[in-house]
C-alpha cells in the first residue's frame, strides 16, 4: 500500500482532478492499519524530522496569531494548515519503507499522462492547457515532477529520463506559462553538470546548444512564439512604458509596489494573512471600480511580497523558514546518503525547494491547494525517504565491516 500511495502521488495530481485525494487515502488506510509502526519509526526520523516539525509548528502558529490579530476565520490559514501533515508523512515513510522507484514510476506517469490531457486541450480549441487547475499551477507542477523524474531515477533509465523530460516541456509550452521558465533552466542545468559524461566544460556547452535551439525555435516560429506568449511579453512592456498596468507583467510590477508599500506601513503583522486584495485598495483604480479584476487576484503573485505584506517582518522570516530549513535538511542528509553523485531522495528534495523558490518570483506558490499541499507532502516524503536511505547504507557498513572482522579472526 505505501508503494502504491507513492506512485499514486505523482500519477495521478495532474491527471485526475482530485489531485491529492487518491494519495491521502492511501496513506489514511495505510497508518490505520498499523499505526503502532508509525510511533516505532519516530526514533528512526530523528532530527530532520525534528526540524521540518519545529518549522510545521512556526508556520501553524503565526498564521493563527494573524488570525487572531485581524479577527480572521479559519478558512484564510486554510493553505497553512497543510503543514501539519509533515511529520505523519515522515513517519509514515520510515515506518512502512516505501521504495523510491515508486515514487520515479509515477512522476514518469503522471507526466507521459498529463502531456496527453494537455494535448487535447489545446487540440479542442483551448488557448493554454490548464486541466483542473490554472495554466501557471499546471506548469509550476510539471517541472516538480521533471525533478523528481531526474533525481530519483533508477540506475540505467536515461532514456525513459528523456522522455520524460520532453513530455514535461511540451506540457510547460502548451500552459504558455514563463514563470516556470528560469527554474526549468536551473533543473537542466543541474542535471547536464551531474551526468558522467566526459567534462564539465562538455556538458555545459552541450546545455547551451540545446537553451540556444529552444530559444532559436520560440523566436522564430510563430505559432510557438505565440504559445509560450512571448509576443503577449512585448506588448506588456510597450503598456508598462505608457503607464498601463493593465496586463500579465505589468500587473505583477504594480502587486510588487503594493506589497512594498504595505510592508512599509505595516512591517510588524502586515494586513493578514490571505488579506492580500485588501492592501489593492490603496490603489485608485481599486477604489474606484469594484469589478475591477486585476484588484481581486487574492495574492501578490510572489512569495516574497505576499508573505511581507500579509504578515510584515514574522512572514518574511518564516518564509526564509519554510524554504530554508527544509534545504538545511536535504543537504545534510545527501552529505551522509553515501550517493558519489547528484541524485537521490535528498538532491531531489534540495532541487524542489530551488524550483519553488524561482517559480515564486512570479507566483504566490502557497496561496494555491494544489501547490501548498504538493510542497510539504513531497518534502515531508523525500526527507523520509532520505533518512530511510542514510539508515540502510549505515547498516550495510555495520555489516561489512562485522563480516570484515570475522573474517579477520577466522583461523586459518
Amino acid at each position: 500500500m505505501a508503494n502504491l500511495g507513492l506512485f499514486c502521488l505523482p500519477a495521478l495530481i495532474l491527471t485526475v482532478p482530485q489531485n491529492l485525494l487518491p494519495y491521502g487515502v492511501v496513506l489514511l488506510l495505510s497508518t490505520l492499519l498499523a499505526p503502532e509502526l508509525l510511533w516505532r519509526a519516530r526514533h528512526l526520523a530523528g532530527r530532520p524530522v525534528m526540524a521540518l516539525t519545529w518549522m510545521m509548528l512556526a508556520a501553524i502558529g503565526l498564521a493563527l496569531l494573524s488570525m487572531y490579530l485581524f479577527d480572521q476565520g479559519l478558512r484564510d490559514i486554510d493553505n497553512r494548515s497543510r503543514f501539519a501533515v509533515i511529520p505523519w508523512l515522515a513517519l509514515w515513510v520510515c515506518a512502512f519503507r516505501p521504495e523510491l522507484r515508486w515514487l520515479w514510476g509515477g512522476a514518469l506517469v503522471g507526466l507521459l499522462g498529463t502531456m496527453v490531457l494537455a494535448i487535447m486541450q489545446v487540440a479542442g480549441g483551448a488557448p493554454r492547457a490548464d486541466l483542473s487547475t490554472n495554466a501557471i499551477v499546471l506548469a509550476d507542477i510539471v517541472l516538480v515532477l521533471m525533478v523528481l523524474l531526474v533525481f530519483c531515477r533508477p540506475h540505467r533509465r536515461w532514456s525513459w529520463v528523456i522522455v520524460g523530460m520532453v513530455a514535461g516541456c511540451v506540457t510547460i509550452v502548451l500552459s504558455g506559462s514563463r514563470g516556470v521558465w528560469l527554474a526549468l533552466l536551473a533543473l537542466l542545468a543541474v542535471m547536464a553538470m551531474s551526468l558522467r559524461w566526459r567534462t564539465g566544460p562538455a556538458r555545459l556547452g552541450v546545455l547551451t546548444g540545446l537553451v540556444a535551439i529552444a530559444a532559436a525555435l520560440a523566436l522564430t516560429i510563430p505559432s510557438l512564439r505565440e504559445q509560450v506568449r512571448l509576443t503577449e511579453l512585448k506588448h506588456d512592456v510597450v503598456r508598462m512604458e505608457r503607464g498601463d498596468s493593465d496586463s500579465s507583467a505589468g500587473a505583477r510590477v504594480e502587486r510588487l509596489q503594493v506589497a512594498y508599500e504595505t510592508f512599509m506601513d505595516h512591517p510588524l503583522t502586515g494586513v493578514g494573512i490571505g488579506h492580500f486584495d485588501s492592501a489593492m485598495q490603496r490603489l485608485p483604480v481599486c477604489r474606484e471600480d469594484p469589478n475591477e479584476l486585476r484588484c481581486h487576484l487574492g495574492h501578490a503573485h510572489n512569495d516574497l511580497a505576499e508573505w511581507s505584506a500579509t504578515q510584515g517582518i514574522p512572514g518574511l522570516l518564516l518564509l526564509l523558514a519554510v524554504y530554508g530549513v527544509p534545504l538545511w535538511v536535504f543537504v545534510g542528509l545527501h552529505r551522509r546518503s553515501g550517493e558519489t553523485t547528484f541524485r537521490g531522495p535528498a538532491a531531489a528534495g534540495i532541487m524542489i525547494v530551488v524550483a519553488y523558490v524561482l517559480c515564486g518570483i512570479t507566483q504566490s506558490m502557497f496561496a494555491h491547494q494544489i501547490t501548498a499541499s504538493f510542497y510539504v507532502t513531497i518534502v515531508a516524503l523525500l526527507a523520509g525517504l532520505s533518512v530511510m536511505q542514510g539508515h540502510q547504507r549505515r547498516q550495510a557498513v555495520a555489516l561489512a565491516q562485522a563480516d570484515a572482522t570475522a573474517r579477520a579472526q577466522a583461523p586459518g
